[in-house]
């Protein structure tokens, strides 16, 4: 008898009559599966006409790119290889096959719906009672874009380009008049290359146009709309991406922003949890890029409770508030800063304030570590919105999975 099991991989049938066969009752695609299902995508829907071929159904679609966004699969051919090959993908696709141009254009079609999406995941989580707001921290993140930081456009590397163009088609056209005529060949050669020539020449207006409408000083020719932004290790090109993250971890706000800086964004992102979750949160804590006295005036009048430091109390916070160091020697007299500085040396301030981390770094860890989030795939704002979005969508579906199980 022999002592192995019989293997036969040339068998009649290679999967399961039932994927639960395979996969445990609480496996993560079946949570997925049941949280999309629990969703109103008739916004998808509606962006489908009645004529031209049929196309996959919504649930497939977003059920393949969340689950696929949880594992860090975020590109559309190893998401389209993954449902091939996948059993779990394959139980969400319901045995269909798209293929990536499906896959990518279902994103670019409802790129307003991702944030529908997004707005029903967390009532879902507020049904449950998972949605915290006593404390809410804000944070930004820079997130590269999927373009070379090389290939950008300045006004002196455009006035440089322009000339050595055109010195090029000054060489090329001395050499047409100097060859011989019966080298036709040669003649047509050098044509061509003085037409490729001075077409690249007539773009040059128009990029400079479009550097100046951008009021930048370098312009990437890759994706426009991506910016330099300044982080710890130098600049990069791409995006900033906030959150606001609440006591049980669950983004409750997102967006993508062009700002080199974040202070002005502490506001909209309290209006956009209130917008989501239908009410402001208790208390509010945010780095110091996130501070201007307007807006942490504007906070309390609207009922939050602020816990932003400005830079000079960062610093002392940095130094560490039990060996009693107050770093901040610059005279101030602003009243909002002085009671802000205040409030953050008290006990209460400093447990508000160190909570700020516990609860938005581990989120930037999982999606920037875990899942690969360090570099966008898209290219444009709008694009990488509604890949941003995705990411907070699948993570919340995480901490959820995480939080009630099956």
């Amino acid at each position: 008898m022999s002592k192995f099991l019989p293997y036969s991989p040339d068998q009649a049938a290679l999967l399961p009559a039932s994927v639960k066969d395979v996969l445990s009752d609480d496996h993560l695609c079946f949570f997925v599966h049941r949280a999309v299902e629990k969703l109103n995508l008739m916004v998808f829907e509606e962006a489908y006409g009645e004529e031209g071929r049929r196309a996959y159904a919504p649930a497939l679609m977003l059920k393949v790119w969340l689950y696929g966004y949880l594992l860090g699969v975020t590109s559309s051919r190893r998401l389209e290889q993954r449902i091939r090959e996948d059993l779990a993908f394959r139980y969400l696709a319901g045995g269909a096959t798209p293929d990536y141009w499906a896959l990518n254009d279902f994103l670019r079609r409802h790129r307003r719906a991702a944030n529908d999406v997004f707005t029903q995941v967390l009532e879902l989580a507020r049904a449950a009672g998972l949605v915290k707001l006593g404390h809410v921290a804000i944070d930004s993140t820079r997130v590269a874009a999927n373009a070379s930081r090389h290939r950008v456009d300045s006004e002196k590397r455009l006035r440089q380009q322009r000339a050595r163009l055109r010195k090029q088609v000054r060489a090329w056209q001395r050499g047409m008049q100097d060859q011989d005529p019966d080298e036709g060949a040669g003649t047509t050669l050098a044509a061509e290359q003085v037409r490729k020539l001075e077409q690249q020449l007539e773009q040059i207006p128009q990029r400079l146009e479009r550097l100046k409408k951008s009021k930048q000083r370098q312009l990437s020719r890759t994706d426009a709309d991506a910016r330099f932004l300044r982080q710890a290790r130098g600049y990069v090109l791409g995006y900033s991406a906030e959150v606001a993250v609440d006591e049980n971890h669950l983004i409750v706000a997102q967006r993508i922003t062009q700002n080199a800086s974040d202070n002005q964004s502490l506001v909209p992102m309290v209006e956009q949890v209130k917008r989501v979750c239908g009410r402001n949160p208790v208390q509010v804590s945010a780095d110091t890029a996130f501070f201007t006295a307007a807006a942490v005036d504007e906070l309390a009048e609207r009922g939050v409770d602020p816990y932003v430091p400005d830079v000079e109390m960062a610093r002392e916070i940095k130094g560490g508030y039990r060996a009693g160091k107050k770093i901040g020697n610059r005279i101030v007299h602003h009243p909002t800063v002085l009671r802000m500085r205040e409030k953050l040396r008290q006990p209460e301030g400093r447990r508000a304030y160190a909570q700020r981390k516990n609860q938005v770094e581990p989120v930037f860890g999982t999606l920037k570590e875990q899942r690969g989030l360090r570099r966008f795939r898209r290219r444009g704002l709008a694009a990488v919105s509604t890949e941003w979005t995705l990411a907070a969508v699948a993570y919340n579906l995480g901490r959820l999975y995480a939080m009630i199980g099956n």
